[in-house]
């Protein structure tokens, strides 16, 4: 099995609704996103998936979140602009593209010492 990731960045701003803390004031993070991909067969150049593509996917998919409110997009109306809840939605979103491999987790950090990652379970 083969695992490969591609890691970048994005700032953004957002609050915790109901949260008792310094969260719950409006604040902003420069968010490190990555995207791991799984799978047992290399093309004919021995890539699992090109670096370069799923670089050029992630960067266009990120624009929509980049230099935002996180609260005020549609995703995050009713659900709190979390970590987690971040992690899920970059994953729901960019595993639509079809990549030779199997996208396996977005682990998402708001700091160099706290992430959160989202994995689907497999059945």
């Amino acid at each position: 099995m083969f695992e490969v990731s591609v890691k970048t960045d994005f700032a953004a701003a957002h609050f915790l609704r109901g949260y008792e803390g310094k969260c719950k004031n409006l604040h902003g993070h420069t968010w490190k996103v990555e995207l791991s991909f799984q799978g047992e067969e290399l093309d004919s150049l021995g890539l699992l998936v090109d670096f370069a593509l799923v670089k050029k996917h992630l960067k266009e998919f990120l624009e929509i979140l980049d230099h935002r409110h996180l609260n005020e997009l549609p995703y995050f109306q009713n659900l709190n602009p979390t970590t987690e809840h971040l992690a899920k939605y970059i994953f729901d979103e960019f595993s639509k593209h079809p990549f030779p491999a199997r996208l396996s987790k977005v682990t998402v950090w708001e700091s160099d010492h706290s992430c959160a990652t989202y994995y689907p379970r497999l059945e």
